[in-house]
């Protein structure tokens, strides 16, 4: 572990790293961070009451919920917790896993989608994350898998569009390819997504899966419009063991944020943009200060425009 430069009592210090921070934090009423949304899978060990109180104290405008957090506090008290602390839901995470060969097992993702739908349009957001799927066990049919995909979109794409939600389709870096995502890029998202109506089907672009692909800045600028959230978070080197925790604080790794913001900006997109971090360190470290990391990363590396 290196050593720090020692800092003044009370001084505010970067989690987990504990260097002392580039800037100071952004309080409620920074118009710097009026689009930020802090994805709930970054302070993943608290609940959704803890969270939406972290966001009240820091004065962050919006969340990104998950699916598991919003069961544990129940839909009608998780709609009214929000309303009352005057936060809007930038996406609900997620739905998805559409590649099961079993029919049983198809129908069951369907029905599981169609709820999810109906809990995202009940909190008010626009954006349902979907996280497609991977190979079904025993299976090595990519082809089949991705057909798979689209089938079950297009069965689910209408039911979104009638309750004013969108399917954000999200492709995973590759080597989840078997286990949670079968499209990797976000040119195979929008080969899905444009078979569809703008309003019922788009993408998700996040740094930590997209960064790597030469073809990155075409592909968000074709995707336009259709570009339904923007998810930030860094690669980190070396990777840990269970990779999906590889995601780390903006800044600590090597994402060049500014090229990729930039791109989404000239895209046309003005939503929320969400950071959504998966580091065992982040969700150990005090809550309220992982939050106050992440706004002073978030202006420092992420925030254009």
């Amino acid at each position: 572990m290196t050593a720090v430069e020692p800092v003044a009592r009370g001084a505010a210090l970067d989690v987990p790293s504990g260097r002392p921070a580039a800037l100071e934090t952004p309080g409620p009423g920074d118009p710097r961070i009026a689009r930020f949304s802090l994805n709930q899978a970054t302070t993943k060990h608290i609940g959704l009451v803890e969270a939406v109180e972290v966001c009240r104290r820091a004065g962050v405008p919006a969340i990104g919920v998950w699916r598991d957090r919003l069961h544990e506090v129940g839909l009608e008290a998780a709609v009214r917790l929000l309303r009352e602390a005057g936060l809007r839901v930038s996406t609900l995470c997620r739905g998805g896993f559409l590649t099961a060969s079993g029919a049983e097992e198809r129908a069951e993702a369907l029905r599981d989608n169609r709820l999810a739908i109906d809990e995202a349009a009940a909190l008010g957001t626009g954006t349902l994350v979907m996280v497609v799927g991977g190979l079904p066990a025993g299976s090595k049919d990519l082809p089949g898998a991705r057909q798979r995909v689209v089938d079950a979109v297009g069965e689910l794409a209408p039911y979104a569009g009638e309750r004013g939600v969108r399917l954000a389709l999200e492709p995973l870096h590759p080597m989840y390819v078997a286990d949670r995502a079968v499209i990797s890029t976000l040119g195979q998202a929008l080969d899905i997504a444009e078979q569809f109506p703008l309003e019922q089907v788009g993408v998700t672009v996040d740094t930590f899966h997209v960064f790597w692909d030469p073809e990155v800045e075409r592909q968000i600028a074709r995707a336009g419009a259709r570009i339904a959230t923007y998810q930030v978070c860094d690669w980190i080197t070396p990777l840990p063991a269970d990779t999906l925790l590889a995601r780390g604080m903006m800044g600590d790794g090597h994402i060049d944020f500014g090229s990729i913001s930039r791109a989404v900006h000239a895209a046309g997109y003005r939503g929320d943009v969400e950071t959504e971090i998966f580091h065992a360190d982040v969700w150990a470290a005090d809550p309220d200060e992982v939050v106050a990391t992440v706004l002073r990363r978030y202006v420092e590396h992420v925030l254009v425009g």
